[in-house]
């Protein structure tokens, strides 16, 4: 809803973004940018990058939302369907507040029941780069 993409978004300084890539081109390299050029604090997620020692956009990249040393506010998910409930679990285990899955990527009930359950805020099949002003 609205009032879920406003609570997640003013709430949040610290934002994962799983699955994030290292080419320009790439929506979640797209989308890192603009919310760092919004003020976030974005670490990026992705156990490729992480283990070519890569960083993008000046972050070291990380393998999983866990091996992030400070805490995390919301967790935006860039990842195929099947792969989301992994990343969801992670999200809860670190104890962020909200996730977020973008566009078109689809995400079971159960997933997202088991998120609010944990207290997460949840967001599905939305962009932040589209809800930011």
């Amino acid at each position: 809803s609205d009032e879920e993409v406003r609570r997640g978004l003013s709430s949040a300084r610290t934002i994962a973004i799983v699955g994030a890539s290292s080419k320009p081109s790439a929506p979640s390299y797209q989308v890192m940018h603009f919310l760092q050029s919004k003020g976030y604090d974005v670490v990026p997620v992705n156990p490729r990058e992480a283990e070519a020692g890569r960083e993008i956009l000046g972050r070291k990249a990380v393998a999983r939302v866990s091996d992030i040393a400070h805490s995390v506010d919301l967790v935006d998910i860039f990842l195929r369907a099947d792969l989301v409930g992994a990343a969801v679990d992670d999200a809860i285990a670190k104890g962020a507040a909200a996730v977020w899955t973008q566009l078109d990527i689809a995400v079971t009930e159960e997933t997202v029941a088991k998120a609010r359950g944990a207290g997460l805020t949840v967001i599905t099949n939305r962009c932040p780069k589209v809800e930011i002003p």
